[in-house]
């Protein structure tokens, strides 16, 4: 599918941000999901990305590793994206997100919160698609609580299980 865009330029950058907040979020959509195939069709194939201490050069990798430690059946994630803010120059764009995350690790009794500002890079494609070439951030906080420390806790729903 290609997507033309408009011939009017500020309605070109309008319809381009929609697409990127589309992309972002299903971005966020799949990882939370388990759902990596189209996870991977959400980055190009020469990403850069850091998350914290964790660097990737490549689509590849990235996927290999959140496949791995984000796709256990036991590991429930929520990652939210919000406050987009965009910037669209031709085929390339940037953009910061604020991103609030829970993951609950109940087969280690743990649950990790944290907020982040996201920063992400993006390139539409000559197929007309956007893809994140770039992204990462940087934690405003995490914390980390011991479900025992939490008496009345219990999972009463996981797709997975």
């Amino acid at each position: 599918m290609t997507n033309a865009a408009p011939a009017d330029p500020a309605l070109a950058n309008l319809v381009a941000i929609e697409e990127i907040k589309r992309l972002k979020h299903r971005y966020l959509r799949c990882l939370d999901g388990k759902d990596w195939e189209p996870f991977s069709e959400t980055l190009a194939p020469a990403i850069t990305a850091k998350y914290g201490k964790y660097t990737f050069d490549d689509r590849d990798a990235l996927v290999a590793f959140m496949r791995k430690h984000m796709g256990r059946k036991e590991m429930l994630t929520e990652h939210f994206a919000a406050h987009p803010e965009v910037t669209v120059d031709g085929d390339t764009a940037h953009g910061y997100w604020h991103l609030s995350d829970t993951v609950l690790i109940p087969s280690q009794g743990v649950m990790l919160r944290g907020a982040a500002v996201y920063d992400d890079d993006y390139a539409r494609g000559e197929d007309g698609r956007w893809r994140i070439t770039r992204t990462g951030y940087e934690r405003t906080y995490e914390y980390v609580v011991k479900l025992e420390d939490l008496p009345s806790f219990a999972v009463t729903a996981n797709k997975w299980a």
